[in-house]
């Protein structure tokens, strides 16, 4: 069904093969906590967690979708530069989406860490309801049963020294979850390359899996570039998915094409 070129075989190989090997040894925690992109701010991050990261996969599933994409439209652009310079744009693309990811998550985290530590230099009930609840959305979402009562009780009773203690054992444990947040993929880099194939190949039908039907690569491009603009604009509370690394990686590879001379370039 399809022709795998040289490199993007391998890649499919070596992403197979960690996910495989991971799960067959029970190593997915381990490898995650290794090999994974962490904050600079937590105790896991390992500087070459940014090549690292995106050669590991959180389920079938994401592997499956970055693997499709990487063998029909990493295909296309192999076979028109050769091996070397693919590699190169690839690497570059998943190297420089982490780093734009990783610079983005750390600018925006400044009013949290402003907050949190204004809140654990002077403890009171309001801004510990206001920190968790407006920084901490999701994982308060996700332990409602357990935080609520202690807001509940620091409320009522501001001058309870073990509740303020346990206040601020909270927002410590809640900024360190945080921070502990791994990013995990190699969909930067494969943005990157449905970036470059939608520019180099913009005329070139592909059969959508769902729907099933025909699309041009350039309108492939536009739509996923759209949603991914959206879908960092809304900051959905239970939104997983590192947008900012997708966008990252299309911003990375339009670069590089025009430092190659090759934004401008049309293949069939």
């Amino acid at each position: 069904m399809f022709n795998l070129t040289p490199v993007v075989k391998n890649l499919l190989l070596i992403n197979v093969a960690v996910f495989g090997a991971s799960v067959l040894l029970g190593l997915e925690q381990k490898t995650i906590e290794l090999f994974a992109l962490y904050s600079i701010e937590s105790d896991n991050f390992r500087a070459w967690q940014f090549v690292t990261y995106m050669f590991l996969h959180a389920d079938l599933w994401h592997l499956f979708g970055n693997m499709i994409g990487l063998i029909i439209f990493g295909t296309w652009l192999e076979e028109v530069w050769g091996s070397s310079r693919f590699l190169q744009y690839y690497l570059i693309t998943g190297l420089g989406a982490a780093i734009l990811f990783m610079g983005v998550e750390f600018v925006e985290m400044k009013s949290v860490r402003d907050d949190v530590k204004a809140f654990l230099l002077e403890p009171n009930p309001n801004d510990f309801e206001l920190v968790v609840t407006e920084h901490f959305e999701s994982l308060y979402a996700r332990n409602y049963s357990s935080i609520t009562p202690l807001i509940r009780a620091y409320g009522n009773t501001p001058d309870d020294g073990q509740l303020e203690r346990d206040a601020k054992i909270m927002v410590q444990q809640l900024y360190m979850a945080t921070v502990n947040i791994p990013m995990l993929g190699a969909s930067g880099a494969v943005f990157g390359v449905l970036l470059a194939a939608g520019l180099l190949f913009p005329y070139r039908r592909i059969m959508l899996l769902i729907p099933p039907i025909p699309m041009r690569a350039r309108i492939l491009v536009i739509f996923y570039g759209a949603y991914e603009i959206y879908a960092l604009m809304q900051r959905a509370p239970n939104d997983n998915v590192a947008h900012m690394a997708h966008i990252g990686g299309m911003l990375i590879g339009f670069v590089l094409l025009l430092m190659w001379g090759e934004a401008r370039n049309r293949y069939q």
